[in-house]
């Protein structure tokens, strides 16, 4: 069976995290990504490594289903060598600070003189302004696209979410300009330049807070769980912060993660009234609807705690399922690298590596029914050095000790 994106070349000129996490999408659905590394390969390599002297975690977890070769573009040979890759490529990506790829010798134009069918992607940290400079890091992005402003709870401090918005996140958002890029390019017949920055990327996925920046205009915010309101949207812990009000009630035995996550729904809170031992509630006229309930919301979710906190989260999560109520446990990363139907969809995925032996990585979240994805472990610095210079770009294999020992490759 065919892959959704097979034929398609894409020169990975990334490192870290934003700019690797989007090729891997693409190596998963199915492209030929050749990761073009420093002959002191990408940082992550050897950053934060659980196993001495071989590939850590951090890289191996965002560089699957890749080839890897070595390249040092500083040099004159190594420009050549470059410049034939990036002829033959349908799509390039790199997520270097601004301006690097320009001193190299490749500007835009440059690239599109040698290639202009090519798609060239560019992840930033910010867009063309004031900030382009500034170094970029996951959590600066996420302080600087709306998200530890709004994460963390009334009078506490502006706090980063687990979730790599930043890098990840922005990832994800380059993958879909770069489809976009190659689906018009089968009508123009000509690439173009795809730019995503971090910070916009986090503020797309805060746009909800900008909406209730504006909805402060006309007053409070009555589903969150606040009491004083300035005109900037709070921080307001766990509260759902839309139109069902939500919160994370404590379970026994109270662990750090004996959490459910539970959403009060209009039709929910006859049978969750029912459930947490108070009937009387459902058709009380001071919490039988969801306006009565609004400015009590601190109150009510301390009474479904109250019955919460007598029974382990999966039996709380088995009454509330029962009765339609929606609810979530929360889930430990012990217990979601050990859970079998994240395994069973595999997107909980065992590898094998040559040198770290067995591994457990994220598998690919986008499910194709005509294009499967099969999880293959990360390259090996310049693993496929002789198969690329030697195979496919011409480069006579006696040619290679010498670019080696030149500091070419």
């Amino acid at each position: 069976m065919t892959k959704a994106l097979e034929g398609v070349r894409v020169l990975d000129m990334t490192h870290v995290q934003s700019g690797p996490s989007a090729t891997q999408l693409l190596a998963w659905l199915g492209a030929d990504v050749v990761k073009l590394e420093a002959p002191g390969g990408d940082i992550t390599r050897r950053q934060l490594r659980d196993v001495p002297g071989v590939d850590s975690l951090y890289f191996t977890m965002l560089n699957a289903n890749k080839r890897s070769i070595t390249l040092n573009t500083k040099t004159p040979r190594g420009r050549e060598i470059l410049t034939d890759l990036i002829a033959r490529s349908d799509v390039m990506v790199e997520n270097f600070g601004p301006g690097a790829i320009d001193r190299m010798g490749f500007t835009w134009e440059r690239i599109q003189e040698i290639n202009p069918r090519i798609v060239y992607a560019s992840i930033k940290g910010f867009g063309d302004g004031p900030y382009t400079a500034f170094k970029a890091y996951e959590v600066v992005a996420q302080a600087m696209g709306g998200s530890m402003a709004t994460t963390g709870f009334e009078g506490g401090p502006p706090m980063a979410t687990g979730a790599q918005i930043g890098d990840s996140g922005t990832g994800v958002h380059a993958v879909a300009g770069i489809l976009a890029a190659l689906y018009q390019r089968t009508h123009t017949g000509r690439g173009q330049r795809v730019q995503v920055a971090m910070q916009h990327a986090v503020l797309n996925l805060c746009r909800v807070k900008l909406r209730d920046q504006q909805r402060l205009a006309h007053g409070p915010l009555a589903e969150y769980p606040n009491e004083d309101f300035t005109d900037e949207v709070p921080r307001s812990g766990n509260a759902s912060g839309g139109g069902q009000p939500g919160w994370a009630v404590k379970c026994a035995p109270g662990g750090p993660n004996d959490y459910v996550y539970v959403i009060v729904q209009p039709i929910g809170w006859q049978p969750l009234a029912q459930l947490i031992g108070h009937p009387e509630l459902a058709d009380d006229p001071e919490w039988a609807t969801p306006e009565a309930r609004l400015p009590k919301l601190a109150k009510m979710f301390q009474l479904i705690e109250e019955w919460t906190t007598t029974l382990p989260k999966w039996q709380v999560l088995e009454e509330l399922n029962r009765h339609n109520i929606p609810c979530g446990p929360i889930l430990s990363t012990k217990e979601i690298i050990d859970d079998e139907s994240l395994k069973a969809n595999e997107i909980v995925v065992d590898v094998d590596h040559p040198e770290r032996g067995t591994y457990t990585t994220v598998g690919n979240p986008l499910k194709l029914s005509d294009s499967p994805t099969t999880i293959h472990r990360s390259p090996l610095l310049g693993e496929h050095n002789h198969d690329i210079y030697t195979t496919e770009l011409g480069i006579h294999e006696d040619e290679l000790p010498g670019l080696e020992a030149q500091g070419v490759i």
